[in-house]
């Protein structure tokens, strides 16, 4: 005969110590809301370990990893030229530029694991598809002029974009952004400086970098985002001095500096709309094509699947290599463990 189970009475929680404890609770919310509007107010920086708010958590989470996930996919359209580049000193300034962008990414996601999100789970994101990335690493590099265009127009969008983030709000975000627009200003240079030679080479070298700018320069002004009449995220960043300006200030910025600069490279931008506004002190630009801009975003970008299965197919194959450190450092740490009793 089989032995009967004791019967489990539910014991019922304290209602005072629950009420108390909610009370206690609420009191911690209270002051740690009042603390962060106050540094908030004060301009001055949240550190991981202060309370913060859940939706400023969850800002900051998606747009430091949208960050970190744009520079590891934003290797390849680069990469991939590597092989080919036309000298020796191309090709190892173009391997110092890709090794950068491998480290930007893994500073932000360093940044992103203080938020409390680890980073087996910012992977995991990328590699099913759920997190987004810039679309402008959804266009092809077809070219070494495209190399150009990709460092002076996307890197140089990238910095105008950057420098201010660099007084983020959220310490980890704002400091890891100090080294990484250090380096994003090499890779500008490195563009303009590809541009420059072909477009003072033969006329096709001037031609094929025309061409590279007739096609990165609309995509390049996308990269700032949605006009800011469509842009939902973008006022409360701002509120929270994560973002310090809005997506049309910044794209502005970056015009005004590139018209120069396009002059000085005796190339054309590729927008009959573009004049010089006395009255606003800028330069008038032409409507973008968001139609196409929304449709990279949500997947159907000329390379967005190519360049996911390659993000797949380079984390699938290095699965050995992740397996076997994690294996050394058990094994590492198994030792000191044994040596520490040995000698206790």
């Amino acid at each position: 005969m089989s032995a009967q189970k004791p019967h489990l009475q539910a014991v019922e929680p304290d209602a005072a110590q629950v009420t108390e404890d909610a009370r206690v609770a609420a009191d911690q919310a209270r002051v740690g809301w009042e603390r962060f509007q106050e540094i908030i107010a004060d301009d001055k920086r949240i550190e991981p370990r202060d309370w913060m708010p859940d939706d400023y958590r969850k800002t900051l989470v998606r747009q430091v990893s949208q960050h970190a996930h744009s520079e590891i996919i934003g290797m390849q359209p680069e990469g991939n030229w590597i092989s080919r580049a036309p000298s020796l000193k191309r090709k190892s300034v173009l391997m110092a530029k890709v090794q950068d962008e491998a480290g930007h990414g893994l500073y932000l996601y360093s940044a992103a694991e203080t938020l409390g999100t680890s980073r087996d789970e910012t992977y995991e994101q990328l590699y099913t598809g759920k997190a987004k990335y810039s679309s402008i690493f959804n266009y092809p590099a077809r070219t070494w002029a495209d190399v150009g265009a990709v460092g002076w127009l996307v890197d140089g969008a990238a910095i105008t974009n950057q420098v201010p983030l660099c007084r983020a709000s959220y310490g980890p975000y704002g400091r890891a952004m100090v080294r990484v627009c250090k380096e994003e200003s090499f890779h500008q240079r490195q563009g303009w400086e590809i541009l420059y030679t072909l477009s003072h080479g033969t006329q096709a070298q001037k031609q094929m970098a025309q061409d590279a700018v007739d096609r990165f320069y609309g995509p390049a002004l996308q990269m700032f985002g949605p006009p800011d009449a469509e842009s939902p995220n973008s006022q409360q960043s701002m509120a929270w001095n994560i973002k310090r300006f809005s997506n049309d200030v910044l794209r502005q910025r970056f015009v005004d500096m590139i018209v120069p600069q396009a002059e000085a490279l005796g190339l054309t931008l590729p927008d009959p709309d573009l004049k010089w506004n006395e009255e606003r002190g800028h330069y008038d630009y032409g409507e973008l094509d968001w139609d196409e801009f929304f449709s990279v975003v949500k997947g159907d970008g000329p390379l967005n699947h190519q360049r996911l299965a390659h993000y797949r197919a380079a984390r699938d194959n290095g699965a050995w290599v992740r397996e076997a450190a994690a294996a050394y450092a058990d094994k590492q740490a198994a030792a000191q463990q044994d040596a520490a009793l040995l000698s206790a």
